[in-house]
């Protein structure tokens, strides 16, 4: 590897350095200026369940930075989705919405989970659904009662219900981790004694394309989280790294080496169709699509320092340079509403994240820290998950698009890296 290569994949190396497993748990270190007051009562009927569902929904929501829990007194009865709603009284205790709901054993084992959310200010009803669950399905059902209730009082698709991916390492043993949002159901898809960097959703989040070195070399795979099948994307001569999706899922855009210097090409998920996509002397990297698939951004030092360019998907048109300020941009990252660009910046000698405004081309740095990596929008483009740098280890960090927001995933001790974020699961 060349010295403009470890330039440029510096961030990347790093992370497979400093890696160490453990379960994620959310602290809030900061929140927005204006949170919603919400009455979440207790749902009728839960503590025959471990841990209920109110619990979780309450702490979505909390986390969010957006909703704040009005402390609800014990009420005898217990209010469910079916009972009249005194608005007078919620809005005495300054809650602005109110959600009840009540959760029956049915007889073949299962649950049933009824809600319903109200508008206290319009004294009006914003609707309800009904779940039916098993035991180990209540943290799912619980995020998706939260997700309602973020999208009805937002307007905005809740994201309660994706998942995240990220890479740990206990003792010797790297292990790609999938969790839910909140840090919470941590599987394992992939462990090896060898790093592992670059997961990369599908769009339909029913697969992760990665890169794995257990074979001494980098190696893209693509992993099935169905059935935990996978097969090899790309294992060429040299350098096999950061896999990128395409929009539609039929095509992924790698950084190969195998003719000389890293460049760009197009790749089938099976492997084959493989195409070349960028031709330079300089190395080009860190490929992502945009959101329409009309666009490929990439990290490149062909200006002589490490910048942000898009070219056109289909290639041809020589490569436009997206990022001017500084001598140092990686990373790209595109909004789920393609507006925006996030990347990692070098800034006074701390690396951070920068949005760049793709419409007046305004740039805004959000992070507060110093050695930021591997940023990654929420599907509803509301927060970025982060790899960074506290107290001389690694964490995942998220930060709102607006930089007022702020959670650290916290953890007991070791790092962890290369956040994901995945896609909503229809």
């Amino acid at each position: 590897m060349n010295s403009r290569l470890a330039l440029l994949l510096g961030a990347l190396l790093f992370a497979v350095a400093r890696l160490a497993w453990a379960q994620l748990a959310i602290e809030i270190t900061g929140a927005g200026a204006q949170r919603i007051p919400v009455a979440i009562v207790p749902f009728a009927g839960e503590a025959g369940l471990a841990g209920g569902l109110t619990p979780i929904v309450r702490a979505d929501l909390e986390r969010s930075g957006l909703f704040r829990a009005v402390e609800v007194p014990p009420l005898n009865p217990a209010p469910t989705e079916a009972s009249t709603i005194n608005y007078a009284e919620w809005r005495a205790r300054l809650a602005d919405a109110v959600l009840v709901g009540s959760l029956v054993a049915r007889p073949d084992g299962r649950y049933e989970a009824r809600f319903r959310l109200y508008d206290t200010v319009k004294q009006s009803p914003l609707g309800g659904i009904a779940y039916t669950l098993t035991k180990d399905q209540l943290r799912a059902t619980a995020h998706r009662v939260a997700d309602f209730v973020y999208e009805k009082l937002t307007g905005e698709k809740g994201v309660f219900s994706t998942r995240i991916a990220y890479v740990a390492k206990r003792g010797n043993r790297y292990e790609l981790n999938i969790a839910d949002a909140d840090g919470a159901g941590e599987e394992t898809a992939l462990a090896s004694f060898e790093p592992i960097i670059s997961p990369a959703w599908s769009p339909n989040g029913r697969r992760l394309a990665y890169v794995s070195f257990e074979n001494r070399k980098p190696v893209v795979y693509v992993h099935s989280l169905t059935d935990g099948k996978r097969s090899v994307l790309a294992n060429f001569k040299g350098s096999n790294s950061a896999p990128a999706w395409s929009p539609d899922g039929k095509t992924l855009a790698v950084t190969l080496s195998r003719e000389g210097g890293s460049q760009l090409f197009l790749i089938n998920p099976d492997g084959s169709g493989v195409r070349r996509l960028t031709s330079s002397s300089a190395i080009d990297t860190e490929p992502r699509y945009s959101t329409d698939g009309q666009w490929i951004y990439f990290t490149s030092d062909r200006g002589g320092s490490p910048q942000i360019y898009r070219m056109a998907a289909a290639g041809g048109d020589e490569p436009q340079r997206m990022t001017f300020e500084g001598s140092y941009n990686v990373s790209p990252r595109l909004s789920p509403d393609g507006r925006t660009l996030a990347y990692i910046t070098r800034n006074g000698g701390r690396f951070q994240v920068a949005l760049l405004d793709l419409t007046n081309k305004q740039v805004q740095i959000i992070t507060d820290s110093d050695r930021d990596e591997s940023p990654s929008f929420a599907p509803n483009g509301r927060m970025i998950l982060l790899a960074t740098v506290l107290g001389g280890r690694g964490v995942l960090s998220a930060v709102s698009a607006d930089g007022r927001i702020k959670q650290r995933l916290s953890i007991t001790s070791g790092d962890v890296r290369e956040p994901a974020w995945g896609p909503f699961i229809e």
